[in-house]
């Protein structure tokens, strides 16, 4: 257990954790209550794919400029900002159904409103947990307990969601998430970090964006992993649109079933975040990053035609564990790998592959679901997986093939200083 939670030996990062664990919940309570309320007054994949859209379309569009404003001023006080800004969109989500002002269009322009927030957001947070991390070794660990943290409260979230949906109403789903942002905010407040010290301004914004896609495209190792990212964004992520017509036309249900549905994804990806978190520092991540996409394909596989609810659950787990596993290891690839300097500007593009993919590939989903049906939806992005895994394996061999050989390198180097001297 002391091996598992040792990012928890840093104070600042026990207080983020303790605090983003309950915005979390409500976060995706909020999030459920959403896409519910748009199936439910539209009766259309295509509208689901279009909410998608609308939510994570402008973290593509703005999270490059959030990168470069995390990298140019204090990324704490960027934090709260965002924190601040997402409490009052959820209190004006609230509002906007309490007053019965609760049209599609309103819902999807206060989507993009969250959107647009959390392209600053992301980059700021994923940069300040290495500042809240004390030892840089238990970095890694962080980054899984985080994935812990987000996939707990997808599996407590969306199931609280249904049970509220279908007893008092979405209202409250966003009640309840405005509130929980008091918990992350008052943990910032609570924090330690070091001094904030201004870096020189030489380059301006533009150069400084400019310097970030050049590092890119000159470290393989990180925009490889960031292409297979971008990759299984838009073709194999987008499966969590279609759940709300599965709960409805598949499996006769209702809210609560939506949210049980989201929630055995979380129940793999709580077990694929367990994993990772236990995984000891040195391990082949890229090995694992290749077969937990192959899990994550089969997973949704075994889904796609499965008319049974509870063995239903057990593949969406299943396909929930590779989903996170995948994510998260690339995350941590990343951030292990990236010069600190370059640091915010590269979180910025692993937000646009993770969250600016999605929206275009739920766009995509929607519509062809609209025209195929679910069922064989799904199971074309199984096999997109499985593709996508496969094409990128050479890939991934080579970068681990560097990295023995630079190992092995070091380790010849260090023998001759010993018997040198």
């Amino acid at each position: 257990m002391s091996s598992f939670l040792r990012a928890f030996q840093s104070y600042n990062y026990r207080l983020y954790f303790s605090g983003q664990s309950v915005s979390l919940i409500g976060t995706w309570m909020q999030r459920t209550a959403v896409y519910w309320l748009v199936y439910e007054k539209t009766q259309s994949a295509a509208m689901l794919g279009v909410a998608v859209f609308a939510a994570q379309f402008p973290s593509f569009m703005f999270s490059i400029i959030g990168g470069v404003v995390s990298d140019r001023y204090n990324r704490y006080y960027v934090l709260i900002v965002t924190q601040l800004a997402s409490l009052v969109q959820a209190a004006l989500m609230t509002a906007l159904l309490f007053f019965h002002y609760d049209a599609v269009w309103a819902i999807l322009t206060l989507s993009v409103v969250l959107g647009t927030i959390n392209a600053f957001d992301v980059p700021a947070r994923q940069a300040l947990v290495y500042d809240m991390v004390d030892n840089k070794e238990h970095l890694p660990n962080a980054i899984a307990l985080n994935s812990s943290m987000v996939n707990v409260a997808r599996l407590i979230g969306p199931a609280l969601s249904g049970i509220v949906l279908e007893t008092l109403g979405a209202t409250v789903c966003f009640l309840i998430n405005a509130i929980s942002f008091v918990a992350v905010i008052t943990s910032l407040l609570f924090m330690r970090l070091p001094k904030f010290v201004p870096k020189e301004r030489i380059n301006n914004a533009w150069t400084d964006l400019k310097q970030g896609f050049t590092y890119l495209k000159s470290t393989p190792s990180i925009s490889t992993v960031m292409l297979m990212l971008a990759t299984v964004s838009l073709f194999s992520l987008p499966y969590i649109t279609l759940l709300p017509v599965y709960a409805k036309t598949v499996f006769m249900g209702q809210a609560s079933t939506f949210g049980y549905l989201n929630s055995f994804v979380g129940v793999g990806a709580v077990c694929g975040a367990i994993f990772l978190a236990s995984v000891k520092p040195g391990t082949n991540l890229r090995k694992i990053l290749f077969r937990n996409t192959l899990i994550f394909a089969i997973g949704l596989l075994l889904f796609s035609y499965t008319t049974y609810l509870p063995l239903a659950l057990v593949f969406l787990a299943i396909a929930g564990f590779g989903m996170m596993s995948q994510t998260t290891l690339s995350n941590t690839i990343i951030q292990t790998t990236v010069t600190p300097a370059m640091r915010g500007r590269v979180i910025s593009f692993y937000a646009m592959a993770f969250f600016g993919m999605q929206p275009i590939g739920g766009l995509i989903i929607g519509s062809v679901s609209h025209a195929i049906g679910a069922p064989l939806t799904i199971l074309l992005q199984g096999i997109a997986t499985l593709i996508i895994a496969l094409a990128f394996l050479p890939y991934l061999r080579r970068d681990l093939f560097k990295r023995k050989h630079r190992i092995k390198a070091s380790q010849l180097e260090e023998q001759s200083i010993e018997t040198t001297s």
